[in-house]
């Protein structure tokens, strides 16, 4: 074991000794092995970056839950749309029967939204407002965070109360620091009184926030508008028992929908049910395409540099032949030798990795700081760009640490 460190040691001996006397040679050569993996692991810190953030937007909509709608959330060039665009839209009747029939269900809600709308208070208004109008079960199907007020009594559902909840940034730009809760507010021509707000959320990778967003209860917009126009996309949101899983609630929800729809057995569908899976699959190819590509732009920098790394090798056994020799003389075995320049190569090799670990953290720690969008350089992307450099060191540094190892020790000395 203490000959293995030695070893080990003279190896970065000799590599620091090669960078300091050669720097310019040898700075090129560990340039091609620190692009190549800063332009991996940046590509790879970025794409997990992007996917967590997005995961936790879909994540959102909730891993239990199914969404009745007319178009399916089917992503690519070639999208059949003929074939959905003369599906009904899922309707308040199809609600109500789906929640009397589903056993399997936590909540059934229908949902219906508006969007580019101005909510009004005395002098102060904001523009660009998204009223959501939902059944009563919206507490059961969404996951809600208040920072003041409640949700919708069982009364105020059922009667069409004029009563809202509103998002954070909608009641910071209609009262500032007051306390909006028993206020009135004007929307779509009614007064409506705050009896919530949602807790601040803050715009995610997918735009999903109720931050911006007000809502209403669906007895309530029936007075103001038609539920059922498809201009309003109007929806039929499921969310499973905890304790069934996914695939049989969707079972039940496919079933109840056919029979509802009147959908003769061997009929296609005339409805959709969306799931977060199909986002979650559908970001999984994209994001998989986009490693492959850094995987084979990073692969050509590092491929360079490995022939840099064999060079330098092949360099350095020329230049201590004669200290080969001198060691074979005293006794030294051919694995020794052998160990020693693969060790050095790898040695290399890890000083052009690190740096290019080093470049992708200062990059990834500016744009956290400069542009207020959190980076992170995961340990598993360090782990896997000392991995990388350590495979490269042993392939590129093979051959010349072989050929040293099977030197002459006579004719290496007298060289």
């Amino acid at each position: 074991m203490l000959l293995v460190f030695r070893l080990i040691g003279e190896s970065f001996r000799f590599a620091w000794d090669a960078l300091r006397q050669n720097k310019l040679r040898t700075s090129l050569s560990l340039l091609g092995i620190t692009i190549g993996i800063f332009i991996i692991i940046a590509v790879f810190t970025f794409v997990d970056t992007f996917r967590n953030q997005i995961q936790s937007s879909v994540d959102k909509l909730g891993s239990n839950t199914l969404f009745v709608q007319k178009w399916p959330w089917i992503f690519g060039d070639n999208y059949p749309w003929w074939k959905f665009m003369n599906r009904p839209e899922p309707s308040y009747r199809d609600y109500l029967a789906l929640k009397e029939r589903m056993e399997t269900a936590q909540g059934v809600c229908f949902e219906i939204s508006t969007s580019s709308r101005t909510i009004k208070y005395r002098s102060a208004s904001v523009e660009g407002a998204t009223i959501n109008s939902a059944t009563q079960e919206y507490d059961r199907t969404w996951n809600l965070e208040f920072q003041a007020g409640r949700y919708f009594t069982e009364s105020e559902g059922q009667s069409g109360s004029p009563v809202c909840i509103m998002g954070a940034e909608i009641a910071e730009g209609l009262f500032g620091s007051e306390d909006p809760i028993g206020k009135q507010i004007k929307l779509m021509g009614r007064r409506v009184t705050v009896v919530g707000v949602f807790k601040k959320e803050g715009e995610d990778m997918m735009g999903m926030s109720q931050d911006k967003n007000v809502l209403i209860p669906m007895a309530l917009a029936k007075g103001i508008f038609d539920v059922n126009n498809e201009r309003y996309n109007p929806q039929i949101t499921v969310r499973g028992k905890e304790n069934i899983d996914l695939e049989e609630v969707e079972s039940e929800l496919k079933g109840q929908m056919r029979a509802i729809r009147r959908v003769s057995p061997g009929q296609e569908d005339d409805f959709s049910l969306n799931k977060t899976t199909m986002l979650s699959n559908q970001l999984n190819l994209m994001f998989d395409g986009i490693n492959i590509g850094g995987w084979i732009i990073g692969g050509f920098s590092i491929l360079v540099g490995g022939f840099g790394i064999a060079n330098i090798m092949f360099v350095s056994v020329r230049e201590r032949t004669n200290i080969i020799g001198i060691q074979k003389s005293l006794g030294a075995k051919n694995y020794f030798i052998l160990f020693q320049f693969i060790f050095e190569a790898i040695a290399l090799c890890l000083m052009g990795g690190l740096c290019g670990l080093v470049l992708v953290y200062i990059l990834a720690f500016s744009i956290t700081h400069l542009a207020d969008w959190e980076v992170v350089l995961y340990a598993k992307n360090v782990i896997l760009g000392i991995g990388v450099s350590v495979g490269i060191g042993i392939i590129s540094g093979f051959w010349p640490a072989y050929s040293a190892s099977r030197l002459d020790p006579v004719e290496a000395i007298r060289s």
